[in-house]
């Protein structure tokens, strides 16, 4: 009798969800990164697209610790919603845009050991924001990937981001983010809320206005079904 002997599959590594570090070092990096995640996602619905925040971004199987952990990514061409972490074999789609929260202190690694990955990865485009302005004198610039035979960033010059269709600027300690088709802005959650305050305002004052209307309409006809119970009928305009 013949035996086969089957190997046994080597067993997939664990790729950890989180380390137990702080997700941004001051409360203006952590705002900047909430803002930017929760705009871009409110932009994105009904998109084939996720944004993920401060998340870790596997790029090789097998190596867990080949990794990275941008603190904003969008990703074109999978199923929305959110992920632990992001295993670019299983999803089959490396990230479009990366922004990430820079400071002094982790200047070097921006600019050096990020960039480069990201730029061997394809991601199209690399945005760096600055929010207190430690080492980028105008706080936000942008990298976009050029078709040569090696992957090199160059410089974004006119502010915008051709995947994601918005003109980006620094406003204060967040980025600003406009749509190119409309130039209309990306309110964030704080404007929003005053957005629709206003609207509410605005529709309670035309509420009470046609209510006005209603009521003087109302007295007029009352005032002239008096005249008729008084006069008769009123005598056509000859």
């Amino acid at each position: 009798m013949t035996v086969l002997t089957v190997s046994s599959p080597p067993i997939e590594p664990v790729y950890p969800s989180g380390d137990g570090e702080p997700v941004a070092e001051t409360f203006d990096h952590l705002y900047a990164l909430l803002i930017t995640l929760e705009v871009l996602r409110q932009y994105l619905v009904g998109e084939q697209a996720t944004v993920l925040g401060n998340q870790y971004l596997y790029y090789a199987q097998g190596y867990p610790r080949l990794r990275t952990a941008p603190d904003v990514m969008v990703i074109f061409k999978v199923e929305p919603g959110g992920r632990d972490n992001y295993k670019i074999w299983e999803e089959g789609q490396v990230p479009s845009v990366i922004f990430e929260m820079t400071s002094a202190s982790t200047r070097d690694q921006d600019q050096g050991f990020k960039r480069t990955l990201y730029e061997q990865l394809g991601v199209q485009e690399y945005w760096q924001f600055d929010p207190k302005g430690e080492w980028i004198a105008e706080q936000l610039r942008g990298f976009r990937l050029q078709n040569t035979p090696e992957p090199t960033y160059a410089p974004i010059t006119d502010g915008q981001s051709q995947p994601l269709q918005l003109r980006l600027q620094a406003e204060g300690r967040l980025i600003g983010f406009y749509r190119l088709d409309t130039g209309e802005k990306l309110l964030i959650p704080e404007e929003l809320a005053i957005a629709l305050r206003t609207e509410q305002q605005r529709a309670e004052t035309e509420y009470q206005r046609a209510e006005t209307e209603r009521k003087r309409s109302k007295e007029l006809a009352a005032q002239l079904d008096r005249y008729r119970q008084l006069f008769g009928e009123l005598p056509e305009n000859q």
